[in-house]
């Protein structure tokens, strides 16, 4: 068991919970960072999370679902308030409804995650604030603390499993939902390396082009919120090609992108995509969300076997950055 010790402090409405590692500072601030490895601990065994959005940023959101043993989901988000990379981040937590919104009829919880380094491995301090003695205690009522101890009970799995998370790793889908999947990789590259990679055109000429043997003839670029965007792939030795189209919704550089993606020429419903990128031991986790409009959309799209296209163009990203492209 991590938890080395939990103060209760009712004057200052306060629980501080101290937890001891022997993974190093960094590996435990990815653990947080990384979505995949945080949904793998932040519910308690009976209730794992699954993060359905994580903005690892000043101003970002989190979304997560925890689901019972009998089906049962509870949703709850995070508003990143500070955050000081492999120190300290500052979230408000609130209950959530299935879109995300907060339940403003709970109380939410201020917390502190603070990281250090010991001389044994790590240590990670959570402060919980509250604003009233009542709101504490309804926490404590239910079970917010022992849910904790138990959550927490589980990162050292999590620490200790590196090659679920390595650098080397290919990019892998992850079905999240009956509409939605995550693709997720890391980038060996800097945030602002890739963030340009994505809204370059000449340089994603270079890189999205998914199998060997297609080009990028079109690639237009939406630059702001509203704008749309089109690109064109052709094969090299002529023939048809395809492409997509649709329109940026949100635009947080260089962490977060938001767009709707159709196929041109056919009358499918558009795709959400939601483009995440964060700073990890490393190099740069690049996490897409893409919501479709059902089930089967979203099967028949992996059908056609989606992230070995990606990864192809994920790995030639690299090689790009390797070759020193400016940041």
């Amino acid at each position: 068991m991590p938890v080395t010790s939990v103060e209760k402090d009712l004057d200052n409405l306060t629980i501080t919970i101290v937890a001891d590692f022997s993974a190093p500072v960094t590996r435990l601030w990815d653990a947080y960072a990384d979505p995949r490895q945080l949904e793998r601990f932040w519910g308690p065994p009976t209730y794992p999370a699954t993060f359905l959005r994580h903005d690892a940023a000043v101003g970002g959101r989190s979304v997560y679902k925890m689901t019972g043993p009998t089906g049962d989901e509870h949703y709850g988000c995070w508003e990143w308030t500070d955050v000081s990379a492999s120190a300290s981040f500052d979230i408000i937590d609130w209950f959530a409804d299935e879109t995300g919104a907060p339940n403003t009829a709970l109380p939410p919880t201020r917390a502190t995650f603070a990281f250090e380094a010991t001389e044994t491995g790590s240590r990670l301090t959570t402060t919980s604030r509250f604003d009233s003695l009542e709101q504490l205690q309804q926490l404590l009522d239910m079970q917010m603390l022992d849910g904790t101890k138990e959550a927490m009970s589980q990162i050292d799995a999590v620490l200790a499993d590196l090659s679920a998370f390595a650098t080397d790793r290919i990019a892998e889908a992850q079905i999240l939902s009956d509409t939605q999947v995550r693709v997720a990789r890391v980038i060996r590259g800097s945030v602002e390396q890739v963030w340009r990679a994505h809204n370059d055109a000449e340089l994603m000429k270079q890189w999205l082009l998914g199998p060997d043997g297609w080009t990028m003839p079109v690639c237009e670029i939406a630059t702001k919120v509203g704008d749309s965007y089109r690109y064109m792939w052709a094969p090299e030795g002529g023939g048809d090609g395809f492409g997509f189209t649709g329109e940026l919704l949100e635009s947080e550089a260089p962490y977060r992108a938001v767009t709707t993606e159709a196929m041109i020429g056919m009358d499918y419903p558009a795709a959400l995509n939601e483009l995440t990128l964060t700073p990890v031991e490393g190099g740069t986790l690049l996490s897409l969300v893409i919501t479709y409009a059902n089930s089967e959309m979203r099967d028949a799209v992996l059908a056609t076997g989606m992230t070995t296209g990606m990864e192809t163009s994920y790995a030639r990203l690299e090689d790009l950055l390797g070759a020193s492209v400016s940041a």
